[in-house]
């Protein structure tokens, strides 16, 4: 009988000592996202985080505190990331995905957790990823307390990775929003995306790269870029701009409801914040849809479809009174976001019409 060799752990696939390194190579990186309330050391088993402290610099406490909890990724952006070999602004697309969702509510973003499952573990690509994670969460003004980077050969295949966000925020229990007072005659105003965003890009891909053959690279006159570049267009964060409207009215509730757009476009994201009984009517021709969506749309997709899969061109939404239109407007331009009202609420049957 032939002597056995001894097996190690790196002989089935998995590198220990490739994951201590990543931890050393993202340490400097994670802790430029802490802020006071971070507590612990960084490569602990758990992340720490004081909801309310007492220093007199930056004291923060909540009378009934509600806490906002989202969890999401980034669908087949991935796909279009590991083929074109660009990962230096995937990671923003993973917080944004989770912070807009909770902004929805009115809650700020405390901090975010995120999980990256990979075929081989390479430190410094990974470590990528996670300074993209970590500059996604330094604009959204939230702490990146931990996560998980998994080595799993057997499971994914070679080139093949996956990745989950998960976000935690807090809403001061009188100051949630919920579209619960939406009434008719308030008006709906639509904040700008960045591009195509995080949903419909299996839509997007299979126009682009099967039908049209076109590759990552290709120049698209209308674009005036490349295709993949225009594509990978990490999705736009709308935190800071949303929470300092929020407090500059403390005690007025101008805010009625607000909806991040995603997978359903505007039709299957604002009706989610409406409430029994009234419906948005949207003008479409009030605002100019992005050349990527056109150019999509003539590769083969009805108008109805496009405003079905893609956000086209409106990445956030916010139901407010009338009355504060024009300030609410001004407050974005300020921070050079072209918000414009794209609609009104009226009385009837639940619902958005596009006109």
């Amino acid at each position: 009988m032939s002597k056995r060799r001894n097996v190690t752990y790196k002989d089935s696939g998995v590198d220990i000592t490739a994951n201590d390194k990543l931890v050393e190579l993202i340490k400097p990186v994670v802790r430029r996202t802490y802020g006071p309330r971070v507590m612990g050391r960084h490569g602990g088993f758990a992340g720490m985080f004081r909801l309310d402290y007492r220093e007199d610099l930056f004291r923060r406490n909540y009378k009934e505190p509600v806490l906002v909890g989202c969890t999401d990724g980034v669908g087949t952006k991935l796909l279009l990331a590991r083929d074109s070999g660009h990962f230096d602004s995937i990671g923003m697309d993973l917080v944004a995905m989770n912070v807009n969702d909770m902004l929805t509510c009115g809650a700020e973003p405390l901090f975010f957790l995120d999980y990256v499952a990979v075929h081989r573990l390479d430190p410094a690509w990974v470590a990528s990823i996670v300074e993209s994670i970590a500059a996604g969460c330094r604009e959204a003004e939230c702490a990146l307390l931990g996560g998980e980077t998994a080595e799993m050969p057997d499971l994914y295949p070679k080139g093949d990775f996956d990745l989950a966000g998960f976000a935690i925020g807090v809403v001061e229990r009188t100051k949630v929003i919920d579209g619960s007072e939406i009434a008719p005659g308030d008006v709906v105003i639509g904040l700008p995306s960045s591009g195509v965003h995080s949903n419909g890009l299996t839509l997007a891909r299979k126009l682009v790269f099967q039908q049209a053959k076109l590759k990552y690279d290709s120049v698209v006159p209308q674009l005036g870029c490349a295709v993949g570049d225009e594509l990978l267009k990490p999705t736009r964060i709308y935190v800071r701009s949303v929470l300092s409207l929020l407090h500059r009215y403390r005690v007025k509730r101008i805010i009625r409801g607000m909806a991040h757009i995603t997978g359903g476009g505007l039709p299957g994201n604002l009706v989610r914040v409406l409430p029994e009984g009234v419906s948005a009517v949207l003008d479409t021709r009030t605002w100019v849809v992005p050349p990527v969506f056109r150019f999509l749309q003539s590769l083969g997709v009805k108008r109805d479809e496009m405003f079905r899969v893609f956000n086209m061109g409106i990445g956030y939404v916010i139901v407010a009174r009338a009355a504060f239109a024009n300030t609410i407007i001004g407050h974005f331009r300020r921070r050079r976001l072209d918000a414009l009202v794209i609609g009104r609420i009226r009385k009837g049957s639940t619902g958005v019409e596009l006109r």
